[in-house]
This record gives structure tokens, C-alpha cells and sequence, in this order.
């Protein structure tokens, strides 16, 4: 039995060995203030969201997440396009705790699987930003000059 709880906090230790505690997305489509509006209400409906902060003049919308929380980025993406627009750039900014990464490895954070490309071995402690570089977190011109194979949800490409 103590064999099983050993085991067990390991798994739970590899997963939860970084956090995401907030992102930065730009939004595209947005005309008015009205469209940030509704953006912006869109994204403080989800559970695990504690604040969005907006700034009309970039389209950007800053969303900290609640401590401890789960986050789900695909469902951020859903309620922007819900609300009619589509998102052109996702930053996360992730709390590290000691991960060693190299290129095209994975590793999981909260139930996100992120890809690390072109990144040189390297030890991630501390607050650093990953951008996601996946179909619907860039804009299409930047997936059409470097398009990534479709994963499935909960996994992303990212660049460091």
C-alpha cells in the first residue's frame, strides 16, 4: 500500500510541477468598444477566472486565473469565438518549478500537454511566457508560415 501512495505523489508531483497563473490573448474582428465588451464578459463566465483587465488600443485582454485553478485553454478560445471573434495571439505566463525541457519535448501542465519547439536544453524555474502556436491561438498568417500538425485538446505547441 505504501508502494501505491509512493507512486501516486510522484505522478502527482510530475504533473503539478508548474501552474499557469495567467494569459494575455489578443482578440481579432473587434470594431468597438462593445466587442471588447462582450469579450470581456464572455471570459469572466469561466469558473477558474479571477480578473480580466482590457486594453482597447492593442485588443489585448490580460486574464488571471484564480489560485490553484485547472486551466482549460481550449475553453478560453470557445468563449472568445462564442462571442464572435477569433483569437490572433495566446501568451500564458507559467510558474516553473525546477523542469528541464528540450527541443519538441512535452511537458504537462494541469492536464495540458505543451510541446516546447526550438528551444535549446534549458532549465525552466520561475515565471516565464510561453506563447501557444497552434490553429486558432495565432493569427492565420502566422500559421501559414509555420504551421504545427493538429494535436488533440489539451495539447499545444509552444515557443519559449
Amino acid at each position: 500500500m505504501k508502494k501505491i501512495s509512493l507512486i501516486l505523489a510522484m505522478v502527482i508531483a510530475l504533473t503539478t510541477n508548474a501552474q499557469i497563473t495567467k494569459v494575455s490573448l489578443r482578440a481579432s474582428g473587434l470594431t468597438c468598444s462593445m466587442c471588447s465588451n462582450s469579450i470581456n464578459k464572455a471570459l469572466k463566465t469561466i469558473d477558474y477566472v479571477k480578473a480580466v483587465d482590457t486594453d482597447l488600443k492593442t485588443y489585448t485582454f490580460d486574464v488571471v486565473f484564480k489560485p490553484g485553478a485547472v486551466v482549460d485553454l481550449d475553453r478560453i478560445k470557445t468563449k472568445v469565438e462564442n462571442a464572435g471573434f477569433t483569437v490572433s495571439a495566446l501568451v500564458a505566463t507559467v510558474n516553473f518549478a525546477n523542469v528541464k525541457v528540450t527541443d519538441n519535448q512535452s511537458v504537462k501542465i494541469e492536464g495540458n500537454t505543451f510541446y516546447i519547439e526550438n528551444s535549446k536544453e534549458q532549465l525552466l524555474d520561475g515565471i516565464k511566457q510561453v506563447k501557444i502556436l497552434d490553429k486558432g491561438f495565432v493569427s492565420p498568417w502566422d500559421y501559414k508560415i509555420n504551421p504545427f500538425p493538429v494535436l488533440p485538446q489539451g495539447s499545444y505547441h509552444v515557443g519559449i
